[in-house]
């Protein structure tokens, strides 16, 4: 089977896990500086439940996961626990997405360990700038992460960018100017409302059509074939650049028809869409010693009452209760 079906014909076939709704960070877009509020540890999935659910998706079609938190590398005994993930078949390759901090330490172990791909979220390239929004002075660290990330083999490199008007919407060009000498895959996002103290407002949102306009003073534009690599960035190339630059306008351009994606939140819930606050709770039924047939059950629900599409854009705008942090990037 290559993966399940919802109720809309799409295959669900790729999972993103939460490790930990804990962050080293504080960015403006998605926890407050002061006052998070974080899940008890007796209340996060053990890895060895983690195991057991991720089990049962693969047994059923689902062929990639992605480590996700808060900050995954923060949770002790990530690599062992990515070492026995690697061991469950049918799974077919696992990612990882970071903010960075730690990834200098981590890089070789994560390659080691069967990591061939990872995502790094850096929305500037100005120290400054960084210790501004995430409120934390570690832009060297993270940018000897991604150096120590390209050394080591990981390919491709993933930079995630939250692009935000009046922010760090003065740096686009440099971003995309690092693709003509790096082979990073430079990712422009649009700012989403998640959580209910997200600073999201219509004067800061930047859209993808927005950027797009101002890299093509650069040069021509190549299109990619989207479908090589997952994922619903919209893929191009500058013309002699070594990288890629991806947008993905979550709000302004809907890619709902083709989400693939189930998620499991670190305190044991599964949601069939970031946007939607519903969830179903599969934590309680594991600590139960329910059968595997059960939990199946609830994972299949879960994938069938998908939601159709999120349901939001920037003219019909709702915030989502829980916070990036605690869904999972």
């Amino acid at each position: 089977m290559d993966g399940f079906l919802d109720n809309n014909h799409r295959i669900i076939n790729y999972l993103r896990l939460s490790l930990t709704d804990r962050c080293n960070l504080r960015c403006i877009y998605c926890m407050p500086e002061e006052g998070v509020s974080f899940t008890p540890h007796s209340e996060i999935l053990s890895y060895e439940e983690i195991l057991q659910v991720v089990g049962l998706c693969a047994m059923h079609g689902i062929r990639k996961v992605r480590l996700t938190g808060g900050e995954p590398l923060v949770r002790k005994g990530i690599i062992s626990f990515i070492e026995r993930l690697g061991y469950i078949d049918g799974l077919e390759e696992i990612t990882l997405t970071t903010n960075g901090v730690l990834l200098k330490e981590f890089a070789r172990p994560l390659y080691n360990c069967g990591i061939r791909r990872i995502n790094v979220s850096m929305d500037t390239l100005r120290p400054e700038r960084f210790r501004h929004i995430t409120r934390r002075d570690y832009f060297d660290r993270v940018w000897r992460g991604i150096e120590e990330a390209e050394t080591v083999g990981l390919n491709p490199i993933k930079i995630n960018i939250v692009a935000m008007k009046g922010v760090n919407d003065d740096e686009i060009l440099d971003f995309a100017r690092l693709t003509y000498n790096k082979p990073y895959h430079v990712r422009f996002i649009e700012m989403m409302p998640l959580g209910e103290r997200n600073i999201w407002n219509p004067e800061i949102f930047l859209s993808v059509e927005e950027i797009l306009a101002r890299i093509r003073c650069l040069g021509p534009l190549r299109r990619v074939d989207s479908e090589s690599l997952d994922g619903p960035a919209r893929r191009y190339i500058l013309e002699g650049a070594k990288g890629e630059i991806g947008f993905i306008g979550a709000l302004s351009h809907h890619f709902c028809e083709k989400c693939n994606r189930l998620r499991l939140t670190a305190d044991g819930n599964l949601r069939g869409c970031l946007f939607s606050d519903h969830e179903t709770d599969i934590k309680t039924p594991l600590r139960q010693g329910k059968e595997d047939s059960y939990l199946l059950e609830l994972i299949k629900d879960t994938i069938k009452n998908k939601p159709e599409d999120h349901g939001i854009n920037i003219y019909n705008l709702r915030k989502c209760a829980r916070s990036m942090n605690s869904i999972g990037g």
